[in-house]
């Protein structure tokens, strides 16, 4: 997991950004609007971020398609030392 976590978070071009989607679905649970507009991100961009961090396991959603909110999947939690490690390098 902590090899996803640096993967997605610092790795690649997008990780700052799924460093910010992570950090803001960790404060509270959010949808991609409500991510979109707390970012300042366009929703597709958003939507790409969560299914990468979804795909590698760091955040779960709950709820229907369209208001589907997001958090902090419980392995991502598992690794939070590491994930707050990662977030301190990227912001």
């Amino acid at each position: 997991m902590e090899a996803a976590l640096w993967y997605v978070l610092s790795g690649t071009r997008g990780g700052a950004n799924r460093a910010r989607i992570l950090r803001a679905v960790d404060e509270r649970p959010r949808n991609a609007n409500q991510l979109a507009e707390a970012l300042d991100l366009d929703y597709k961009t958003i939507r790409h971020h969560l299914d990468v961090l979804a795909d590698n396991n760091v955040i779960t959603d709950s709820g229907d398609d369209y208001g589907k909110v997001y958090l902090p999947s419980e392995a991502a939690r598992v690794h939070w030392e590491t994930v707050e490690e990662i977030l301190e390098e990227v912001e």
